[in-house]
């Protein structure tokens, strides 16, 4: 078994999306270790909030099992695909981490190189694994985050989770 952490967003429906994420990855893999929810600005277009978390979770499958696991997540819940990277989704589900892993398995690398360039990413896998190293950098992913926070404008708003 090995301990992947996954980023969660939405922006089309986000509750009731965040929640389907959430049981659907319960589910498949078993208890998962959840973040706070964040309200982040669409990043790269112009669209409505984005609720953003991390999840992890232990898996038997090898990255490039994961991959179309979460895939398969995102289309049950009607994530249309297109050719705009920066969109407003229904879901969106990434794998950032595979244990300490650095691997180009599956044909996404890992660690995502995500981790480092967005907040929304960032500070929540800082929240649930802030002692935890990133497995190229070999800084804690808390380390990471005063970093990034020092440096950037960072507009992400905690959210109460679960929603009454």
């Amino acid at each position: 078994m090995v301990w992947v952490w996954v980023s969660v967003g939405s922006n089309i429906e986000r509750e009731r999306h965040v929640r389907a994420a959430l049981d659907d990855l319960r589910a498949r893999f078993g208890p998962l270790r959840v973040s706070p929810v964040y309200e982040t600005p669409a990043e790269g277009f112009e669209g409505d909030p984005f609720y953003n978390l991390v999840a992890g979770f232990d898996t038997s499958l090898a990255p490039e099992a994961l991959h179309p696991a979460l895939r398969a997540i995102e289309d049950a819940h009607g994530r249309q695909r297109g050719a705009e990277k920066f969109s407003s989704r229904t879901l969106d589900i990434d794998a950032l981490t595979y244990g300490d892993a650095v691997t180009d398995a599956g044909g996404k690398h890992l660690p995502r190189d995500e981790i480092t360039r967005y907040a929304f990413v960032l500070k929540p896998l800082a929240d649930v694994a802030g002692e935890q190293l990133h497995p190229e950098l070999g800084r804690s992913f808390g380390e990471l985050w005063e970093a990034y926070r020092r440096a950037h404008p960072v507009a992400l708003r905690e959210v109460a989770w679960p929603p009454a």
